[in-house]
């Protein structure tokens, strides 16, 4: 079989997309994800899309960590709308289903605005703030210049710890530097770090509340920059924003 595919990325962070609208794609199966995922052997990406009809949104996207396992993906969603635009199933607005239920976004100004679902106030640690805001996600500050940081090591130290067990945990390591907050994320999944994690910058933003910051939280990432801006809650958070770019690399055939 001869798959079309388009390879996206959102600051660094890149993608497979598929439109799978004929069904011809066989889902569920991970390995044949760790495949096309694979950078030596494969077309390489941190995670695979595939878009589908549904009948009550726009569309509807299945998001595969490069192992071929789900999540909900922030950087990844972004790109889909892009995407979904490309194949004419919107225009500037959408919503649209994926793994952790419906979502609305919108493209402005060259960037995709996508809307994450209202959160509980995170749980604050000794020296870490946790939430999952459809991934999970551990955030740590560093009173060092985080790009120092054994990311590698002390991420998949993080990942692995028994309280996150079985299904493991994203590791945040945060700076605020001159207003700016930079992040570098090791995420589960690709077991790595990535150049940029949509959902790991939206978590690390949020902790910001505690640590005095106000939205908008502008971000730096070794892929480029994001936006996180939302509504401190008296518990919790709302109206929660990812923004940024999302960027079409090509487009190509590969046999499966």
């Amino acid at each position: 079989m001869v798959l079309h595919f388009t390879k996206y990325q959102g600051t660094g962070n890149d993608f497979v997309l598929i439109d799978n609208r004929s069904g011809s794609f066989p889902e569920g199966k991970s390995n044949l994800v760790k495949k096309l995922c694979n950078r030596r052997y494969g077309i390489g990406a941190d995670g695979l899309m595939l878009i589908k009809s549904h009948p009550e949104v726009d569309f509807e996207m299945i998001y595969y960590n490069a192992d071929g396992s789900k999540s909900l993906c922030g950087n990844g969603s972004r790109c889909a709308v892009d995407f979904a635009r490309s194949l004419g199933l919107i225009s500037n607005k959408t919503t649209f289903i994926t793994n952790d239920g419906k979502h609305e976004a919108y493209i402005d100004g060259g960037w995709v605005h996508f809307a994450l679902h209202d959160l509980p106030d995170m749980f604050q640690g000794n020296g870490f703030y946790f939430i999952d805001n459809g991934s999970p996600h551990h955030v740590v500050f560093m009173d060092k210049d985080v790009g120092t940081q054994d990311v590698y090591a002390v991420g998949k130290q993080i990942r692995e710890a028994k309280k996150y067990q079985p299904n493991g945990v994203n590791v945040n390591f945060a700076q605020i530097k001159e207003n700016t907050l930079q992040v570098r994320t090791y995420e589960r999944g690709v077991e790595g770090e990535t150049l940029s994690c949509g959902t790991g910058v939206t978590a690390s933003a949020l902790a910001c509340h505690y640590m005095g910051m106000k939205p908008p939280i502008h971000i730096c990432t070794l892929g480029g920059k994001l936006s996180v801006t939302y509504k401190k809650q008296p518990v919790g958070f709302s109206n929660i924003i990812l923004s940024g770019p999302a960027t079409k690399v090509f487009s190509g055939h590969i046999s499966i």
